[in-house]
């Protein structure tokens, strides 16, 4: 696939995923267009020789799988979970004249873009149907209904300097003036667009806020991608526009958790069963499948940090990827990311063949490192693992920027490992 082709069909799957349940039914449609069979965990398999599998775990972790019964496998791993503000149960407050919900942040979140944007709402909700059955769906409001205004810097002489935003009274969202608003009306009506009318009772829901400002391409000559999501979600497209893209009888699996920003620790995260579960399933034999995981290697795919052109000393100066100069391998010597030497030379190797350029982080020895679902795969599975990511500015911002080269070129160079 051409890279305009690639990154005009990002740019949709970005817009019509504000939440992993969304991102997991769009991934699993797109996978059910090429071919692939849905399986289902409390079901029986009868998996056959040459055919291509998914599943969803959660509504919101999916795994797509090639099955020509073979050694070898190429693993491609990302997260569909991105930092947000997530409803808490009860919502809703009336005071000063508005109505507004209380918010959870989810992730470490960068809180100050989400002042002042047009927000929507969108996630899972559970209702009791007029069968008495418990019965789930996806919302999407779309209408920009709510927003964070700032305060007026003539309030706060400290906006510019110093300024701390509490997480508790600081960022809840305001939705209108009306005093009448009922929540359970407000899903019942989301229900309806739905068209689900026989809703008896609203139950739990799962609901976040999400900016409603289009992904797109900026920049002079379109140097740029920025949108939300954009870690993990730009992952997730290229490991699926990769085993959407190559033959049944190359082993590959694609692997998209929930929760990696929290942690991973989840039934639907990297460090629950979920992959453990699906390969054990597909090789029972343990011989086979324990062949099968030391012949094999995992591309944990995540977002990495570009140099910041106004920041650049947060950096180590040999270690500072740049935009549109190529995929970055991540390492660090205290294993929070589970690259080492044997995997980056197959990587170095692949690119090369394939003509891509390739990238080297590591952060300062003097500051944190963030971790990935790399080393968590890598410690349950024992499998070879090396991370990488796609060069990105303003990461877990409301609206992050990335090259419009590089998730193209990742895209290459995991064709290349199937070549």
């Amino acid at each position: 696939m051409e890279k305009q082709d690639f990154n005009e069909g990002l740019l949709g799957f970005l817009d019509a995923s504000p939440t992993p349940f969304h991102a997991s039914k769009n991934i699993s449609m797109m996978l059910e267009n090429v071919g692939f069979e849905r399986l289902y965990e409390e079901q029986a398999w009868q998996l056959e020789e040459g055919k291509k599998y998914y599943l969803l775990r959660n509504e919101s972790s999916v795994i797509a799988f090639t099955y020509p019964k073979a050694k070898n496998y190429l693993l491609v791993g990302a997260h569909t979970d991105s930092p947000n503000l997530k409803l808490k149960p009860n919502a809703v407050i009336k005071e000063h004249g508005v109505v507004k919900f209380g918010v959870e942040p989810y992730g470490g979140l960068l809180l100050s873009p989400w002042f002042d944007r047009d927000l929507s709402l969108a996630g899972r909700v559970s209702y009791l149907d007029s069968n008495n059955a418990i019965k789930e769906t996806l919302i999407d409001v779309k209408k920009k209904i709510a927003t964070i205004p700032s305060l007026a810097i003539h309030l706060d002489d400290k906006a510019n300097k110093d300024k701390t935003i509490n997480k508790q009274t600081d960022i809840c969202p305001i939705l209108t003036t009306s005093d009448d608003f009922d929540f359970d009306d407000f899903i019942r009506w989301q229900l309806e667009m739905n068209e689900i009318r026989d809703a008896k009772e609203v139950y739990a829901s799962e609901l976040s806020f999400y900016d409603t400002q289009k992904a797109s391409f900026i920049g002079l000559r379109d140097d740029f991608i920025a949108s939300a999501r954009l870690d993990n979600l730009l992952s997730c497209y290229v490991g699926l526009l990769s085993i959407c893209s190559i033959s049944n009888d190359s082993p590959m699996m694609f692997i998209a958790n929930d929760h990696e920003e929290v942690g991973s620790e989840s039934v639907s995260g990297a460090g629950g069963s979920f992959l453990e579960n699906t390969l054990r399933r597909m090789f029972p034999d343990y011989e086979e499948y324990v062949q099968m995981v030391r012949t094999s290697t995992l591309i944990s795919a995540d977002n990495a940090h570009a140099i910041h052109p106004n920041f650049s000393s947060k950096h180590d100066k040999e270690h500072a990827p740049l935009l549109n100069k190529g995929v970055v391998i991540k390492v660090n010597a205290n294993q929070r990311y589970a690259s080492n030497s044997k995997t980056i030379s197959k990587f170095m190797n692949v690119a090369s063949f394939v003509g891509e350029d390739y990238q080297q982080f590591v952060t300062r020895s003097d500051m944190g490192c963030g971790s990935t679902i790399g080393p968590i795969t890598a410690t349950r599975i024992g499998i070879d693992t090396i991370d990488v990511g796609l060069p990105t500015l303003a990461m877990h911002s409301v609206r992050e920027l990335a090259g419009s080269d590089d998730a193209h070129s990742l895209y290459k160079i995991i064709l290349g490992y199937c070549a």
